[in-house]
């Protein structure tokens, strides 16, 4: 009677430790492809010459149209939702593309 049940084990241990293997790779990629959070003091250490805009103060300049938006996300992410009247302009294309933009206005990036 135990000789039935061995083949039955096995193909269960093997399909737990398969599963287990999958559940491992894809955290594994998933953690990879995760950029790393960085503080807002990092960010202005690295671009202190970059004015940062107060939610509020964007919010203002939206409803008074003084600045230009620019949706620096990938184009799908712009697709679902985006600031009316906001520029797609993903973040790899801004070097080939920052000539659309007239460095007169009040660029304000998300």
């Amino acid at each position: 009677m135990k000789s039935k049940f061995v083949p039955i084990l096995l193909m269960v241990v093997g399909a737990g430790l398969i599963t287990a293997a999958l559940v491992w790779t894809f955290s594994q990629i998933s953690a990879a492809s995760t950029p790393q959070n960085q503080s807002l003091a990092d960010v202005q250490d690295n671009y202190p010459h970059i004015e940062r805009v107060t939610a509020a103060d964007a919010k203002l300049a939206f409803d008074q149209g003084a600045a230009v938006f620019v949706d620096v996300r990938d184009l799908e992410e712009y697709e679902q939702a985006h600031i009316p009247g906001a520029i797609s302009m993903p973040e790899y294309e801004v070097a080939s593309r920052i000539g659309e933009l007239n460095p007169d206005d009040w660029i304000i990036t998300y």
